[in-house]
């Protein structure tokens, strides 16, 4: 299910609300048709995996950023993760490869990077559900392609949500929801909705071809 919407329509408090950092003042956030309310915060967060636009890494080496995923994986799990989220060829080239602690001056690595050892770190807890917020925007174009073939191979077989501005990433989701001031005024297949000339979704696509044409020239 991908989100879609103008800035501050309420797509990321969706995702907030799934993994419950505040609680809905009405209606419920239904799981597996039970009330997550009614879950342990701990347990419910550990079937959910996130992938930011600003990845949360912490000071330590990469294997440790990863391993913070599922703590008593083994190194072949973590490397074979690494590999699923296309980070292991960068990782190893590195002069300390998996040891390379990712918080040193120097050693900074770039977005898309930053973005991989954050994939490989939800693809070592493979959730049943994941959430996307803004996955790819921040990244050029070269390192969105590698990010986004890693974040498909996480995506298969399992529930995510998605919030995203990128017509890429977007345009394969089952299932599309225009979201306007906290409410959902549209929903269906990019096929579907690209045809509702009147509609919000076709205005939110033609103005983001628009703005992309603009960049090329």
């Amino acid at each position: 299910m991908a989100l879609v919407g103008q800035s501050g329509s309420g797509k990321s408090s969706v995702l907030a609300l799934i993994l419950r950092f505040y609680d809905p003042t009405a209606g419920k956030v239904m799981i597996d048709g039970k009330d997550i309310k009614k879950l342990k915060v701990k347990s419910l967060r550990k079937h959910i995996g996130l992938v930011q636009q600003e990845p949360a890494l912490f000071a330590t080496s990469i294997f440790e950023n990863i391993l913070y995923g599922k703590e008593e994986a083994s190194e072949a799990e973590v490397i074979e993760a690494a590999k699923h989220a296309n980070a292991h060829s960068f990782i190893s080239s590195l002069p300390e490869g998996y040891s390379t602690k990712v918080g040193e001056r120097g050693v900074q690595l770039s977005g898309g990077q930053k973005q991989r050892v954050a994939i490989a770190r939800a693809v070592l807890k493979n959730p049943e559900i994941l959430l996307l917020d803004e996955a790819t925007s921040a990244l050029d174009v070269e390192s969105e392609r590698i990010v986004q073939q890693a974040l498909d191979r996480l995506m298969r077989n399992r529930t995510t949500v998605m919030v995203a501005h990128r017509l890429s990433t977007i345009k394969n989701a089952d299932q599309i929801s225009v979201i306007q001031d906290g409410k959902i005024i549209e929903q269906g297949t990019h096929s579907s909705l690209i045809e509702n000339k009147d509609g919000s979704y076709f205005k939110l696509v033609r103005l983001q071809q628009q703005q992309g044409l603009e960049q090329n020239h």
